[in-house]
């Protein structure tokens, strides 16, 4: 029995229990989140002036957390046409209907539907549909459209300038890359995706779209008879010149004499509703919104499709609390039923690969409960009639709501009565190019921020680094080291329980006896894993340990051995045959989408599963330091494939571990994760708890290695390893090297390549241990 021990009361399928334990420790911090929200906000509710200005770092911090972050390019609005087609599409009562699109970033564009009102227009309005609608449905140009769809030319025949973006919709048509691999995710999940990795969000992307609209129409807005006019009321499809070898636009800059001071409304309905409720609460300038077929308490958002998945939202917002970034402004919430999305499934010739996620319709009593928390904040204010409830499951978008909307911006402005829909034009027009054309552009400017992110690790990465000597080193990757833990990881608390360990036997070899361990982390969260003590340990002596971490799907057993999989080798085995002491612990990666859910609902807290997985390795290390037969001071980390993921990120926070070695994982991570180009990319795999929130300009491997340094670190890596290439590999490791002989330890990193898969070699990898673990081997 191991010293200071408590025998192990050994349970079914441990790693399993793990995992559960994991989710429910999750589950109880996102239940519990909603109180402690408070602590990040400082609101003074002394005067509405005194209020926006106490929330603006809180609108600052949504902001940054959906990605906008880029600058957006001057106000302009094109009509998409050529002189032989006209972007006039329909005509309404008292409006036109003109295809436009926007600039909203370098190579990408808004697109949608301008509704101009033959007269000056009362307010200016953005119409937000559902993700699977069209513009067109908005505008009662689509025959098929629910009911309650077309509102959007009712405000248009109110005397309101309407403008109904177009969005990424749910299909999965262009998803993935015909050259490489098709796969069944939304066309949602396969912007988010590569986004979440450079720290966008097509949250962002879309609210993006919205505000450089909203610039256009406080710039001005558009008069358009001179142009029906110059095109003789001809008008044929505008994507039949939006094609990809087109210049389909026609800027324009006639400006009317009172756009400038009409009103600014914005309503939006399920995915719309999301983004109208996120563009409210972020721009100013809207003065009234109305949020339909959304809002509710979000406790369940990782229950939602992976594309509304926010890196640490709810630690700080929940609906109501981006609701009182809206005050005191108009804030109309409408409670109606929502679309019901199912799950992904898959698609004839595609490769099953999305993420699993649902929309329900917003239950009447989360609308209510999550309205009461908002309705608090206006009260504070003495604005309570500013917050409205309308609605009550019936179809979106009611009389009620509208007229709501038009009364905040217009008082006295009546909402006209339900009337004929706009008539089409003498051709249709086809949305599904639109569509294309816009994915086209967001996969486009994303894959942009993929390839030119290392300039900005350049900079504030490298930049800071000091390498006069190896004290000064160490101090100046103090800092970044704090922030990969805060902001690409996630910091959960240290262990808050004592650990308690257990043990049991495990099995006795030729040259080691192996047990189990379990150390508790918090309550029903545990640390547990295999130690091989090796039989000729003389009294007093103290052993360098090798940590030795399975990969996905894996155990504890299959990095000791024997296991089913060969690509272990019984590497634990062979090194506790060697003489050194061995642990070689259980993580939670495994059980398929069971241990990817704790992604998803450690994400909006702002974690990670390896948040969790660095507080029970710092667990194990305590404990293993505590052990007579164990030297501190040379802890060693060996890990392959997932466990090469961990050898990369737990050793460059937990300081103790005196070395890493990553085998058959070590990449340029970014380009692994969200690169379209690239056949071994996670883009076209089951694996979409991949993407971690703006890995790619903040700490790639080469980063993550730098803050190893100047501890040893190795790489293994086989030529057939399909988790890359080797001439990608060898690039990001250049830079690891580099560093170390600018370091003047050049003897403290290399990487061993040999002919092989995915799999241990562990020849030079032993060598390395024992060298700088300081054993001197068999």
């Amino acid at each position: 029995m191991l010293p200071d021990t408590q025998r192990l009361k050994l349970s079914p399928d441990i790693p399993a229990k793990m995992v559960g334990g994991i989710e429910r420790f999750l589950r109880r911090l996102t239940t519990d989140s909603v109180g402690p929200r408070r602590r990040r906000w400082n609101r003074d509710f002394s005067s509405p002036e005194a209020y926006v200005a106490s929330v603006a770092p809180n609108r600052e911090r949504l902001r940054r957390i959906i990605g906008i972050v880029d600058p957006r390019p001057a106000p302009r609005m094109e009509l998409v046409a050529t002189t032989d087609c006209p972007s006039l599409i329909a005509r309404g009562e008292g409006y036109a209907v003109h295809a436009v699109r926007w600039p909203v970033f370098e190579g990408m564009h808004g697109a949608g539907l301008l509704l101009q009102p033959d007269s000056a227009p009362i307010a200016h309005i953005i119409a937000l549909p559902d993700a699977d609608w069209t513009p067109e449905t908005l505008v009662g140009l689509d025959w098929d459209a629910p009911p309650g769809s077309d509102f959007a030319h009712r405000l248009a025949a109110s005397g309101c300038q309407v403008l109904v973006p177009a969005l990424i919709d749910r299909d999965y048509t262009w998803s993935g890359n015909p050259q490489i691999r098709l796969t069944n995710q939304p066309h949602r999940e396969f912007i988010h995706r590569m986004a979440f990795e450079v720290g966008r969000h097509l949250i962002g992307y879309e609210v993006r779209q919205i505000e450089a609209a909203i610039d256009w129409f406080v710039a001005g807005s558009l008069g358009f008879a001179e142009t029906r006019e110059q095109w003789g009321g001809h008008s044929c499809p505008p994507e039949a010149v939006a094609g990809r070898n087109a210049r389909p636009t026609v800027p324009v800059s006639i400006r009317d004499s009172v756009g400038e001071a009409a009103p600014v409304g914005i309503i939006g309905y399920s995915e719309g509703g999301l983004l109208a409720l996120y563009a409210a609460a972020l721009d100013e300038r809207i003065d009234a919104a109305v949020i339909s077929g959304y809002f509710r308490e979000r406790e369940n958002l990782h229950e939602e499709p992976i594309y509304r998945n926010v890196f640490g939202l709810l630690a700080e917002f929940g609906d109501a609390e981006i609701a009182s970034l809206v005050a005191p402004r108009t804030l109309i919430i409408e409670a109606c039923g929502g679309p019901e999305v199912p799950e992904p499934k898959p698609g004839p010739l595609r490769h099953p690969c999305a993420a699993p996620g649902q929309l329900v319709s917003p239950p009447l009593e989360s609308v209510r409960r999550e309205f009461e928390r908002a309705q608090a904040f206006y009260r504070e204010l003495g604005l309570e009639e500013r917050l409205l409830l309308v609605g009550r499951d019936g179809d979106p978008d009611s009389d009620e709501a509208l007229q709501a909307l038009l009364t905040a911006l217009c008082p006295g402005a009546a909402l006209a009565a339900d009337c004929l829909s706009a008539e089409m034009e003498d051709l249709p027009h086809a949305p599904d190019v639109r569509a294309e054309q816009q994915l086209i552009e967001l996969r486009g400017f994303s894959q942009g921020l993929l390839h030119r992110s290392s300039r900005v690790r350049d900079s504030e990465f490298w930049g800071t680094l000091d390498t006069c000597s190896l004290e000064a080193y160490r101090e100046s990757t103090r800092a970044n080291r704090e922030r990969m833990w805060d902001e690409l990881i996630g910091r959960l608390r240290p262990a808050g329980i004592p650990p308690n360990p257990r043990a049991r036997l495990f099995r006795e070899d030729e040259c080691w006896i192996g047990y189990h361990v379990m150390l508790d982390v918090w309550p029903g969260v545990f640390a547990y894993g295999l130690l091989l003590v090796p039989k000729d340990l003389r009294e007093g002596e103290r052993r360098p340990v090798v940590v030795c971490q399975h990969g996905l799907e894996g155990t504890a057993q299959d990095a000791v051995g024997p296991s089913e999989n060969p690509a272990y080798q019984s590497f634990g085995g062979q090194l506790a045959d060697r003489g050194f002491v061995v642990f070689a612990p259980q993580n939670p990666y495994i059980g398929g989408d069971a241990f990817r859910r704790l992604q998803r609902l450690a994400n909006p807290l702002g974690l990670t599963v390896f948040s969790v997985i660095v507080r029970q390795h710092e667990r194990i290390l305590e404990w293993l330091s505590t052990l007579p037969f164990v030297d501190p001071a040379r802890i060693g980390f060996y890990g392959i494939s997932y466990g090469g993921v961990t050898a990369m990120r737990v050793p460059a926070l937990l300081e103790q571990y005196a070395l890493s070695i990553c085998s058959a994982n070590f990449n340029d991570w970014a380009l692994k994760v969200a690169s379209v180009d690239e056949p071994y990319s996670y883009m076209f795999t089951a694996e979409w708890e991949m993407p971690e929130w703006n890995l790619a300009h903040t700490y790639n491997y080469a980063e993550m290695a730098a803050l190893i340094a100047p501890r040893p670190f190795m790489v293994e890596r086989g030529h057939s390893d399909g988790v890359g290439v080797d001439e990608i590999v060898d690039r990001e490791y250049a830079k690891v090297r580099r560093l170390y002989v600018a370091l003047g330890i050049p003897d403290r990193t290399e990487i061993e390549y040999f002919d092989g898969a995915h799999e241990i070699h562990g020849v030079g990898t032993f060598a390395f241990l024992d060298r700088h673990l300081r054993w001197p081997g068999s």
